[in-house]
């Protein structure tokens, strides 16, 4: 079950970076749900290389099949396969680096989980994976749009290095993609996509982080104990390639915070219970209270770069390496953009199921 994540709403992907095709295997999707493959492969092509002067110039049209689990675009509530070919594979540009690990790369630690890996690309490390994950995420959300109208969930980049945007307040999707850095920040757009292009002029790369909010969740989602819903919303951000860190709510700054300064009081408004600040991040004792789920997730700078670094071959000779070509981000937050915004609906599609079980076995809906 290593490459499965979700227990009702369930994916599994499959293929590697510079194998054949690369997929999804979708089980547990509920039955008779309109599905418009236009919209999935639109979703999916927010994270397609290419796309802009800040992404990897690898020319990979990423065209959906879907080969079982709908008919006419109706869900048959059977397994869902989809897959995309891989088109645009260059095993020459891995040619010198097949005996050698590169640093900060997961060359070395499939090497000794398994004793083989695959001679090109970064296999099943690679980002080429998360297809898998955003066509999935991108079949999940049309249903979610049936059964929750009103949520929304909305990523965008928050920093790059140390360039902070401000993310205050609500924002669209549209908004954020108006411009191929994916950050709705006006004032600091210039200065950030002038520090990637910088970092890519000189063979580096730079990390930062990206926020992601999700719009009105109903209350009740997630479990008490193991499977708390930011610990899930946290375990499925930190299977993304290249993510570091992971905070809800006020995250690590709400730790300078007394209680009293920390705690949101509750109140009525327009009828309901609400809270009157949201430091908890939409979650509390590891279940949604209907409030808007606010996280931000750290990315690592790219660890491809073209400078001389330190490394070792598989017989353990150091040796100096710089990869002789190559088609990789300067800077992966554009195109983690959509992962983020996809693993949050998978989480949210998964409990939302899993509470609409909950609910029928005490014989009263509560969503």
């Amino acid at each position: 079950m290593t490459n499965t994540f979700g227990h009702l709403f369930r994916i599994t992907t499959f293929g590697e970076s510079h194998g054949g095709a690369v997929g999804v295997i979708i089980d547990g999707c509920p039955s008779a749900h309109k599905i418009d493959m236009a919209k999935v492969q639109a979703f999916l092509d927010r994270r397609r290389p290419g796309q802009s002067h800040l992404a990897s110039p690898r020319n990979e049209k990423d065209t959906l099949e879907c080969v079982s689990g709908l008919v006419n675009g109706i869900t048959l509530g059977t397994p869902i396969t989809l897959l995309v070919r891989n088109e645009d594979t260059r095993e020459d540009h891995y040619s010198d680096l097949t005996q050698v690990y590169r640093p900060s790369h997961a060359d070395y630690t499939t090497d000794l989980k398994y004793g083989v890996k695959a001679p090109s690309g970064g296999g099943r490390a690679s980002a080429r994976e998360t297809i898998g994950r955003v066509a999935g995420a991108a079949i999940a959300e049309q249903i979610l749009g049936t059964l929750l109208p009103d949520l929304r969930v909305v990523a965008c980049v928050d920093r790059v290095k140390d360039i902070q945007a401000d993310v205050s307040g609500k924002i669209t999707r549209a908004e954020v993609e108006q411009t191929a850095l994916r950050c709705p920040d006006k004032a600091q757009q210039a200065a950030m996509e002038s520090l990637i292009l910088e970092a890519q002029k000189n063979g580096d790369s730079v990390g930062g982080s990206i926020a992601c909010f999700i719009y009105n969740c109903p209350g009740g989602l997630g479990e008490p104990v193991f499977d708390k819903l930011e610990a899930d919303l946290a375990k499925a951000m930190m299977s993304l390639p290249a993510s570091k860190g992971f905070e809800v709510g006020s995250g690590f700054a709400g730790t300078y915070l007394y209680g009293s300064e920390h705690n949101d009081a509750f109140v009525v408004k327009d009828g309901r219970i609400r809270t009157a600040s949201n430091r908890s991040g939409g979650i509390q004792g590891g279940i949604s209270n209907g409030e808007t789920i606010s996280m931000r997730i750290a990315f690592k700078p790219v660890a491809t770069i073209f400078k001389d670094q330190q490394s070792v071959d598989r017989d353990g000779k150091e040796q100096t390496m710089k990869p002789k070509a190559g088609r990789h981000d300067p800077c992966v937050l554009p195109r983690a953009v959509p992962m983020v915004e996809a693993m949050a609906i998978l989480c949210v599609m998964d409990h939302f199921l899993r509470q609409k079980a909950l609910a029928s076995t005490r014989g009263a809906e509560r969503l």
